[in-house]
């Protein structure tokens, strides 16, 4: 495998929420994320996503930072915190609204439960049920609650094209059939090879602003990669079926479609993915240097040549190892 060329133009991020300090899997991916930019000769900036209030800790996003500057990771640009974006967020709103790409649905959780049974889909564990369409033709005299993606319009409006494939020209080569049939999206993904989904049989018509009035995940994070010019998006595995519909809202707010690569998950003794919601503890930084190399080793690069190694040496060795066994 070539070692990758460096790409001035190229922009990383690492976006994490702060719903705690990170954790060791955290750390893999903020490591992945900066040795990715680093071996690139581009820019790698920290963006913390605190568009869900309710879930954050406080202090948290200071925390983390400190965190990340003890391990030698720092933003090449001044931090950016989703809280203080809703205008943003509000304007792509507005578009897709303009585009009739957008529009409102009055379902309660209940209400979703009701057509979920009569159609058979009863709720298990990690699995996603679609959205079934309730309001996609109004509200029938509901009050607006949510606003969702209308998948199903972007489909009826822009049907696949066989000669081509979404992304980049790198995502060319694994064309053969389709891009997107239905509401099948394919990419090509640096690590984990060629993906698909179907989104409109899997989560259907998404949601982008909540019930409560916040703003969701999907559309914050494709609004913000797309303003602060993100090329490259180094993140961990259990984010890739995120992938799709943000590829979606990437074509819908004619936005740059960015490279991904998603990154092994740490997991915990029971096969479950080490996470703040399974009670991940803070890393330990008590020696930034061991706690890197334990990162480093789920990205299988090498342990620093002798105990005397410095965090910046420990850094240096590993971007080298990373141009090396890295996809372009």
């Amino acid at each position: 495998m070539s070692a990758i060329p460096l790409r001035p133009g190229y922009t990383g991020r690492f976006a994490p929420s702060p719903t705690g300090p990170l954790h060791a899997g955290s750390l893999v991916a903020a490591l992945a994320s900066w040795l990715d930019a680093r071996a690139h000769g581009g820019t790698w900036l920290v963006r913390i996503e605190d568009i869900d209030p309710p879930r954050c800790q406080p202090g948290a996003d200071q925390e983390i930072l400190r965190q990340l500057a003890a391990c030698g990771l720092h933003s090449d640009a001044p931090v950016v915190w989703q809280s203080r974006r809703h205008a943003l967020y509000a304007q792509a709103l507005e578009q897709l609204v303009q585009d009739r790409l957008a529009y409102p649905c009055g379902c309660t959780r209940k209400d979703l439960e009701a057509v979920w049974q009569a159609m058979g889909l009863a709720h298990e564990r990690h699995v996603e049920r679609p959205y079934p369409g309730t309001c996609r033709n109004g509200l029938h005299g509901k009050p607006a609650r949510a606003w969702r993606f209308a998948l199903q319009r972007w489909i009826d409006r822009y049907p696949p094209d066989p000669a081509q494939t979404l992304g980049t020209p790198a995502q060319a080569a694994m064309n053969n059939d389709e891009a997107m049939c239905a509401g099948r999206v394919r990419w090509q993904d640096r690590r984990l090879g060629p993906q698909q989904q179907d989104v409109l049989a899997t989560v259907g018509d998404f949601v982008l602003r909540r019930a409560d009035g916040l703003w969701a995940y999907q559309l914050a994070v494709v609004v913000d990669d797309g303003e602060q010019g993100i090329t490259d998006i180094v993140r961990g595995e259990d984010l890739a079926d995120n992938t799709p519909r943000q590829i979606l809202l990437q074509q819908a707010l004619h936005l740059p479609l960015p490279r991904y690569l998603h990154t092994p998950l740490v997991r915990m003794a029971n096969g479950e993915k080490l996470s703040k919601q399974h009670g991940a503890p803070a890393v330990d930084l008590s020696n930034p240097l061991a706690a890197l190399t334990q990162a480093a080793a789920c990205l299988d690069l090498p342990a620093p040549h002798h105990s005397a190694s410095t965090v910046p040496d420990a850094l240096a060795l590993w971007v080298r190892h990373w141009r090396e066994i890295q996809r372009d």
